[in-house]
């Protein structure tokens, strides 16, 4: 009776942390407000710790036996907060999870976080329309969508989480420049 087993065993899952990437340090003159970055609202899917795929058409999947470390909207806040921070120009910049008074909300939807198979290759899609705020009056200042494609170096699952990485830093480069641009322009 020991060996027999009802339950059927348990599928071994690889979870992946984001890619970490650096920005060097702007240049430019420190802009003295405080930035709040908000966890991107998501749909159901992508608001998992599953790794988006679209492997054909308009089916939404996702990688068999692989997660992300947490759910992908955390995952991306967590990302531009840390490269807001490493670039310099907000002299604080802090996560909705802090609860801190801050001057500007950069807020916004995530529609898009996975792969896509094109000419069956896999390409990573982001696409983050950003809403920046007043945090005291949450009138909406400016707003913008941001998509990134970047191809994967390769069919296999750590060449494509390779690429998310590759991808959020080039998001988050956009991202901090649209963002820097608008609250020295005083909005």
């Amino acid at each position: 009776l020991t060996a027999c087993t009802l339950l059927p065993q348990a599928e071994p899952v690889q979870v992946y942390l984001l890619p970490a990437a650096s920005l060097p340090p702007a240049s430019t003159t420190k802009i003295d407000r405080a930035l709040r970055i908000s966890r991107p609202r998501a749909s159901m899917i992508l608001s998992s710790t599953r790794i988006a795929v679209i492997p054909a058409g308009s089916q939404l999947s996702s990688y068999k036996g692989a997660r992300w470390s947490d759910e992908a909207p955390a995952l991306l806040r967590d990302r531009l907060v840390e490269l807001f921070i490493d670039d310099g120009r907000f002299t604080t910049v802090s996560s909705d999870d802090q609860h801190l008074l801050t001057d500007l909300d950069l807020q916004g939807s995530l529609a898009a976080f996975q792969a896509e198979y094109r000419n069956g290759r896999p390409v990573v899609v982001i696409r983050y329309d950003a809403h920046l705020a007043s945090s005291g009056s949450q009138r909406i200042l400016a707003s913008r969508r941001f998509e990134v494609h970047q191809p994967s170096d390769g069919e296999q699952l750590e060449a494509v989480v390779a690429a998310f990485g590759q991808a959020s830093e080039r998001l988050a480069r956009q991202l901090i420049d649209w963002t820097a641009t608008q609250a020295a322009a005083g909005r």
